[in-house]
Formats: structure tokens, sequence, C-alpha cells
């Protein structure tokens, strides 16, 4: 190569580094599911939270069985869409707590191999229980908070009986319920009744009414006894829980007990003894109270209003 000749030109290729950015959307895939998880699972919390006992029963039954017929058929049910498709069973709000059919049962066919009648009988005899219990609960709080009826918290007893749950509005020394020896009610009387009227009318259950005095003798030329008085006050406490709006047709009974059954079996004469008691019953006491065998008529439906039965 001559030195005239001019030098050859080289040209060199170097391959451009890149960094990998992160504006690929690939992320933006996972983050939305994982958003969507979160918000699916945000809401079934807050359904659990704000929905009340018998309708979570109603979905949990649902989820055990959504299908249009009861079974244990391994294949997928018909539906209105076709097999598998969606169901045209209805959830009742009532659910597994719902014993018009009991557990087992299909609402056309009848029983499905399930519960015996002693089985529902009991199931409904829990609920009934429960029922009274949350009824006490409610009272006591009202009793604590109440403008109405903290003032006489002293005054008011509440406990469970076999029966059902009992009421018991009793005489102080310096705060009778009633005027002496009269049937007449105290304002603050009737204001209690009033207001204990607006907790008893919230559930389906029958109350009789039993009014009870001291052993002091009372008398007149009439022949008007503490039996007679009683009653009267009986009879004077159901007029105030009437007034309280009260269902008339959720009266199974109104008595007069004079000082039959005392408070205080060992001071007869204390004032603890007047009283008036409201028995919340269960559906097998009221069942007994006014059965066909003691009245020689059929017990009513709860929720139908009736004529009161009055005695004593």
């Amino acid at each position: 190569m001559s030195q005239d000749s001019p030098a050859p030109l080289v040209i060199v290729k170097r391959g451009k580094k890149t960094r990998h950015g992160h504006h690929s959307g690939a992320w933006k895939v996972a983050y939305a599911d994982f958003v969507t998880a979160m918000m699916a699972f945000f809401l079934v919390m807050w359904i659990i939270g704000v929905g009340t006992r018998e309708q979570k029963a109603a979905i949990a039954a649902y989820f055990r069985n959504p299908s249009a017929t009861p079974g244990t058929a391994t294949v997928a049910p018909p539906g209105k869409d076709g097999p598998g498709g969606a169901s045209d069973s209805m959830i009742k709000l009532g659910g597994a707590m719902d014993l018009s059919h009991g557990p087992g049962q299909d609402r056309h066919n009848g029983p499905v191999g399930a519960a015996s009648k002693e089985q529902i009988d009991e199931r409904a005899r829990e609920l009934d229980r429960k029922r009274l219990e949350e009824l006490k609960v409610q009272l006591n709080a009202a009793i604590q908070n109440s403008q109405a009826l903290a003032p006489y918290k002293d005054q008011l007893l509440l406990d469970i009986t076999p029966d059902g749950l009992r009421i018991q509005i009793v005489d102080k020394l310096n705060r009778p319920m009633f005027d002496l020896g009269s049937a007449r009610l105290k304002d603050y009387t009737q204001a209690i009744l009033e207001e204990l009227a607006k907790f008893i009318n919230q559930v389906p259950n029958r109350i009789t009414i039993s009014g009870h005095t001291d052993d002091a003798p009372y008398s007149n030329d009439h022949g008007y006894s503490n039996w007679e008085l009683s009653a009267d006050r009986a009879n004077a406490a159901r007029r105030a829980l009437l007034a309280g709006g009260l269902d008339e047709g959720k009266i199974a009974e109104v008595v007069g007990l004079a000082a039959a059954v005392p408070l205080d079996k060992a001071n007869p004469g204390d004032p603890i003894n007047r009283r008036i008691s409201i028995i919340v019953l269960t559906k097998q006491a009221a069942a007994s109270a006014l059965s066909q065998s003691a009245y020689g008529a059929q017990l009513p439906d709860p929720v139908a209003p009736h004529p009161a039965t009055l005695h004593g």
C-alpha cells in the first residue's frame, strides 16, 4: 500500500444497552385482580356485619342446597336456564330457622327423610326460649336507660320461669302502684305499663296478667275483699297495657290472686307482695292456659286478635 493511498475507513458498531423500564402493563392486571378480591372480601364482611340472624341463616341454607329441588344428586339439577342453571327457588328470610316446613321438607312434596315432629317441636321451643331471653335483655337495657322506666328500676323484677318471661311491678312503702285500697293506677304506674306494652308487642307470645295483694284484710259491707281488689287491679293493668298499644289478642288470661301467692313468703304483709305480674308465655304455656279441655274452645292463632278471656 503506497503512502499516497487513503487509509481504509473503519466503522465500529457498538450494541446499545437498554434498561428494562416499568412501563409493562402486566402488573396492572395482577393489581386489578387483587383490588377486586379485596373489594369482594370487604363486601362479604359488610354483609355479614349488617345482616340479621334470620337473613344469615337463610343465606347459609340456600348455599347448602341452592337447587330448585332438594336432594343429594351428583349431577347438576335443572334450573330455569336448563341443567345447572339458576335456581328459581325462593330464599325465605326464615331460612334454616323457618319451621313452617321443617328441615328436610319440600314445599310441594312434603317430608324428605328429615327431622321428626319431636325434633321440630324442640327447635320451636328453643326459638321461643331465645326470643324471650332477648326480650329480657331489651327490657333490662330499657329499665336502666329509659326515662319512663329508670326511676322505678328497683320496682321492676324480671326473671325467666318455666311458663315464660315474668315481669313484676311491685309496691314500695312510699311508692305504691295504686291508691290505697283502690284499683286506680298512679300516673307513674300507668306510664310504666304503657312503656312495657311497646316491648311486649314486639314478640308474638301471649301474656297473662295477675294481681296480688298483701295479707292485710280488706272487706266492706258488700263483701268486697282482696280477691275482688286484686282482680280489679289486674284489669286496670290490662287497660293500661292496651292504652300503650298492646294487641288485645295477646292477652290470654287476667286473674286476681289476692294474697295466695306472696312474693315474700316469710313476710306476707310486706309491700313487695302487692304487685302486678305479667308473664310473656311460651307457646306451650299459652296452649295450656287456653287449652280446649280447660275452656271448651279451640286455641286461636296468636297473630289473630280475639276477645280477651277474663277470669277472677
